[in-house]
């Protein structure tokens, strides 16, 4: 999957997150009921606007069923939550240590 640029904005709408997500809008919706990380606010016009985070996790959630293989069971079991950069670089730091050989 190539890497997705997100707009710098606050709130997307529906039909924006699914032309970045290339997802239809019945899935986003359908996603929002079976993985509880996913909350639109209800805006005065009771449109679903997702935040930044929210797109981050829908492309995430698309990863892992669509490129890794995963059940919904099974990405339900992942935890979402947005990876600061400071976590996101130890973690490649630590993934690029050469393994000790076991005595």
């Amino acid at each position: 999957m190539t890497e997705v640029q997100i707009p710098h904005k606050q709130y997307f709408k529906i039909g924006e997150v699914s032309s970045l997500t290339q997802l239809e809008t019945y899935v986003l919706r359908y996603w929002e009921t079976e993985f509880k990380s996913i909350r639109p606010v209800r805006m005065g016009s009771n449109q679903r606007m997702y935040r930044r985070k929210d797109v981050d996790t829908i492309l995430e959630i698309k990863k892992l069923l669509y490129e890794e293989g995963f059940t919904i069971a099974g990405a339900k079991k992942r935890s979402f939550r947005p990876i600061s950069w400071k976590r996101k670089a130890r973690l490649l730091r630590k993934s690029r240590r050469p393994r000790r050989p076991n005595p």
